[in-house]
Parts: structure tokens; sequence; C-alpha cells
């Protein structure tokens, strides 16, 4: 009973190391990825902006299960070339839809600074790469790490969807031991899960109060 209780504890560690790993390769490729999306949203180019809005408009108006299913199987129907790696079909699917929200939540900082601060810098001769370096950037990070705060925690939790297309995180881990009539795995995931994503918002609560010095 031990040794078989040692061995459902690292399977559900293996399991979760996906997690992790899904978790922080999204973020890496979303957060500056969704960077580019905003300045092709905000283009003064038309073509590109209202192109840019509509893929943003779908990637966020469904689900990001059936983006999965999407990104997996149709390199294979339509190019004749499936994906080799779950795993990187999942973190294309993870990227693309994560960058999608992360661009509307740049975009939404950005425009909320006042024109007057723009303009207001020109009279001093400022550059306008110095306007933003050292007027706009921190303003907008201010105003922005909640809502990227939220995302993150939410990134945490729909990692668990990667189980969808066969990646054996923690949570398909999990029910498969759930349905030889095991239950403590399930619990288990849960506290996985909630330590997680309790480390986190410590951080970003850190990070809030860091930026708390900007009253404006």
């Amino acid at each position: 009973m031990g040794s078989s209780f040692a061995v459902i504890n690292i399977e559900l560690l293996k399991g979760f190391w996906f997690n992790i790993y899904i978790f922080f390769m999204t973020l890496i490729m979303a957060l500056p990825l969704g960077l580019v999306v905003t300045y092709g949203s905000m283009s003064k180019f038309k073509p590109l902006k209202w192109l840019t809005k509509t893929l943003v408009w779908v990637i966020r108006g469904t689900p990001l299960m059936l983006q999965l299913f999407v990104v997996l199987y149709m390199p294979g129907i339509v190019f004749d070339m499936p994906f080799r790696s779950r795993m990187t079909a999942a973190l294309i699917a993870f990227v693309i839809n994560y960058s999608a929200y992360f661009s509307e939540i740049y975009r939404g900082g950005i425009e909320s600074i006042s024109k007057g601060q723009y303009e207001a810098g020109q009279v001093l001769g400022m550059t306008r790469a110095q306007i933003f370096f050292h007027i706009i950037l921190f303003q907008v990070l201010k105003r922005i790490i909640p809502p990227i705060g939220n995302e993150i925690i939410t990134l945490v939790k729909d990692t668990s969807l990667a189980r969808v297309i066969a990646v054996a995180e923690v949570v398909m881990v999990s029910t498969a031991y759930t349905s030889e009539g095991l239950i403590w795995p399930l619990f288990y995931t849960g506290v996985f899960f909630l330590v997680f994503s309790g480390i986190l918002s410590l951080l970003l609560s850190y990070t809030e109060k860091k930026m708390d010095y900007y009253k404006g």
C-alpha cells in the first residue's frame, strides 16, 4: 500500500510538472506576443487593424477547448502535417489564446493615458520614445497589473484543459486513478492548484504594492 501511494504521488507530481511547464511557457511567449497584437489592433493601417481585431474577436469568442482541438487536428487535415507532439499543439493554442487576451489589456492600459501627457512631453522637447519610456510606460504598467494578474491566475487553472488533447497533466492523471476507485488523488490535485495559485497571488499582490508609489 505504501509503495502504491508513493507511485501515485510521483505520477501526480509528473502530471503537475506539465501544468507548470504549460503555464510558464505560455507566459514567456504570450506576454510579448500580446504587445505585438496590440500594435496591430491600434495601427493606423486599416487592413492590419481590422484583421487583427477580427482575429482577437474570434479567439476571445470561442472556447479554449475548441481552439486546442483546432490547433491539434487542422495541420493534419488541411496540410497533411500532423503534430508529432501534443504538448506543442497545446502550447500553440494557449499562446494564441492568451496573447489575444493580453493584447486587449495592453490596449486598454495604453488608451487610458490622456493625450495631454503626450502633448506635454512634446512641448518639453522629448521624443516619442522618451515620452513612452519615461512618462507613459510605468503608468500603463500600474494600471494593467490587476487585470494581467487575473489572467495569470486563470491560466493556472486553464492548464488543466490540456487533458482534452491527451496531454498527461495532473487532472488527467488523477481522474485516471479515480476511475480505479481512488478519490484522494483529486484532493491532492486541488491542493497543487491552490498552493500554486496562492503563491502567485502573493507575488502579484507584492508587485501591485511596489507599483503603488504612483498615485495618479
